[in-house]
């Protein structure tokens, strides 16, 4: 029995906090590999999101809690063999201020993906089942190649080049008739024209004419996320109301995982890593879709050897009834490929 495909996930996903210098290059070792995408965010004032990735290139950063455009500016001035180096941008150095970075490894190279009716540029792990896509929409239906080899059970999309563009995200348990928008507290909807109604397939994801995601001649990059047994997981659940609240199960010990509330509107993407609070209860949290700083909250829950459990009646994370959708990577699988377990925080 093969209990997980990953033994060691830091060699895939790796959570990094340092502290701002506000030099033009401050050097932010010890991630363990040369990340592609690199996620980072202030902790301790409001920031607005940095996401970076080395399809796009050095210093191009998009935020995920507004629509904004593709920006140049010196956050991350480059991709290092054991980190990254940021630049004097306050989002990303400020002196003395702390931050959070979130580190995927994805191929450290690129190729042309032409399995698409759009002509795509890919750096894809087939491994740990992340990899960036680079392509221009089209206006059209369209397909577009995503170098996985299996199906993507989540993709988020971003316009690059149309400020007014919201997030596009699919994830499995919505289906392709359904879309969330990550920069939004809105709840998901129906839709024809996101997916054009079709599944992800083991080569290919498609797109109908919606410009968030398919605006004919503009840029878009997107972050592509297939399951891997011990490693990641897309997975949802239903809300209890409780204080002994809904518990997930994962398979693995998580580093790092995002929630949203998908069946209603109002409340917005949680984010939780395990570097951040290393001890149960977890309860200071991020939220993708907000610049706000780091903060304490009533959304509390436990870090589990197999999964999450919720310990709080908030409703960013356990209204009774609500349906919830997420994304999770591993600390450690439950077992490893010897059998050998992990032990709990």
């Amino acid at each position: 029995m093969a209990y997980t495909d990953i033994d060691k996930p830091d060699l895939y996903f790796n959570t990094k906090l340092y502290t701002g210098d506000g030099t033009t290059s401050n050097s932010i070792t010890g991630v363990g590999f040369q990340p592609d995408w690199i996620w980072i965010k202030k902790r301790n004032s409001i920031a607005s999101h940095r996401l970076l990735d080395s399809i796009r290139g050095v210093q191009k950063h998009l935020a995920s809690d507004n629509t904004d455009a593709e920006v140049t500016q010196n956050s991350v001035m480059s991709f290092d063999t054991d980190g990254f180096t940021v630049g004097d941008s306050a989002g990303t150095n400020g002196s003395s201020d702390t931050f959070a970075s979130w580190n995927w490894l994805a191929s450290n190279t690129t190729a042309s993906n032409t399995d698409g009716s759009i002509t795509s540029t890919v750096s894809a792990n087939t491994t740990s089942g992340f990899s960036i896509v680079s392509y221009t929409g089209t206006g059209a239906n369209a397909t577009v190649g995503h170098g996985l080899g299996v199906a993507p059970a989540m993709i988020i999309i971003k316009n690059r080049d149309d400020g007014t563009r919201n997030w596009g995200v699919y994830h499995k348990s919505l289906g392709s008739g359904n879309a969330i928008r990550l920069n939004q507290t809105s709840a998901s909807f129906s839709t024809t024209n996101f997916w054009n109604s079709t599944e992800p397939t083991s080569t290919v994801w498609s797109m109908g004419n919606q410009f968030d995601v398919n605006d004919s001649g503009d840029n878009n990059i997107a972050y592509c996320f297939a399951e891997k047994k011990g490693f990641s997981k897309a997975f949802s659940y239903t809300g209890n109301g409780s204080t002994d609240g809904t518990y997930i199960h994962l398979g693995f010990k998580p580093a790092w995982f995002m929630i949203k509330k998908s069946s209603a509107a109002g409340d917005s993407w949680v984010i939780i890593d395990n570097t951040r609070f290393p001890y149960n209860y977890v309860d200071k949290f991020i939220y993708a879709d907000e610049a706000d700083a780091e903060s304490g909250s009533a959304e509390r829950l436990d870090i589990l050897s197999n999964g999450i459990k919720l310990r709080a009646t908030h409703t960013f994370i356990n209204t009774s009834g609500a349906t919830y959708i997420g994304i999770a990577f591993a600390e450690n699988p439950f077992v490893t490929s010897t059998g050998i377990p992990t032990t709990a925080r």
